[in-house]
């Protein structure tokens, strides 16, 4: 492949952080290519986890609010606008031994690589850890949730359930008082898995209560969440939880699978990027979003890391004379 048919930038994944990066890499005219992902897929569908989102109330520029889809929507146009170019398919293998670096769609057995580039921005997002019930896809914006800090706002003065007993259970719990009349935290065994200072805070916190012993088999509600059914594991007890909110805080999975062995990541499976940048370690790499943001995970920190990334891959790019 000659040198002329190598990209300057391929973009993996179209949330907040890849859309942005987009928009940046576009406007150095560095005419990037966006690989966002199959429409039918839920781990790397285009426009990423807002598209699964109805209002957003915590983006800057939108004071009314902004549905999900529709954000993304904008994000995409803008990008577009500037030259960015956009195919809806899934990444099936990379190979990081370049520069320039091999990217497959399609057949990932294939002798030669779809798209070869001299940098590319990994930006292939997170998924939310969900219970498997079938009431999730319908009901997931319509009183389901898994972000507090996204949807607690629309939750007040009610009855809000948490499922989980992590940190980050108790966390969304604890700020979720801040609007609900009562939190209920649904563990399935009798003693939390959280840090010793976050359960004293819960267990001092006069809005939380807790069911111990118990798992959610059933979201009640048809086109809003009514309420929940539990399974007492002790007492094979079956019963019903009236809440009229569901926060499903059990963990996120990284979609960075396709990265093992290319890219270096940390226990819980996040891509390591050096401190204050987006670089990889591995040299014309950069990760940026929620397959590096173990912390945050928010659309607005997303969209900051995109615009890092691009950056990075710039001067990246003048640095080595390519570009």
């Amino acid at each position: 492949m000659v040198e002329r048919d190598i990209r300057n930038v391929v973009i993996i994944g179209s949330g907040p952080a890849g859309l942005t990066a987009a928009v940046y890499s576009a406007r150095a005219n560095l005419s990037p290519l966006v690989i966002e992902g199959e429409p039918s897929s839920t781990s790397d569908q285009p426009g990423g986890q807002l598209m699964l989102t109805t209002d957003v109330e915590n983006y800057p520029g939108f004071p009314e609010g902004v549905l999900g889809p529709e954000l993304m929507v904008k994000f995409r146009a803008q990008a577009q606008r500037f030259g960015a170019e956009m195919i809806a398919e899934r990444v099936t293998r990379v190979d990081f031994s370049g520069p320039p670096h091999g990217v497959w769609v399609g057949d990932p057995n294939a002798s030669e690589p779809t798209h070869r580039a001299w940098a590319v921005i990994v930006s292939t997002g997170a998924q939310s850890l969900m219970l498997g019930l079938e009431a999730e896809e319908r009901l997931l914006g319509h009183g389901l949730s898994t972000c507090a800090t996204c949807d607690g706002f629309f939750f007040r003065d009610q009855h809000i359930a948490v499922v989980g007993g992590g940190d980050s259970a108790l966390e969304e719990a604890i700020f979720l008082t801040r609007f609900a009349s009562k939190v209920t935290v649904i563990h399935r065994r009798d003693a939390l898995r959280a840090s010793k200072i976050m359960q004293d805070r819960a267990f001092a916190n006069d809005g939380i209560e807790f069911l111990w012993n118990n798992v959610v088999t059933g979201i009640l509600g048809e086109d809003k969440l009514t309420g929940v059914e539990v399974h007492n594991t002790v007492s094979g007890e079956n019963s019903k939880l009236d809440v009229t909110g569901l926060f499903i805080a059990i963990g996120h999975r990284p979609n960075t699978d396709l990265f093992e062995g290319q890219l270096q990541r940390k226990e819980n499976g996040y891509l390591l990027t050096e401190p204050g940048a987006s670089r990889t370690g591995v040299e014309g790499v950069f990760a940026c979003g929620d397959a590096q943001d173990d912390v945050y995970r928010q659309a607005v920190t997303a969209a900051g890391s995109g615009c890092m990334a691009a950056i990075d891959a710039e001067r990246w790019l003048e640095s080595t004379g390519h570009g």
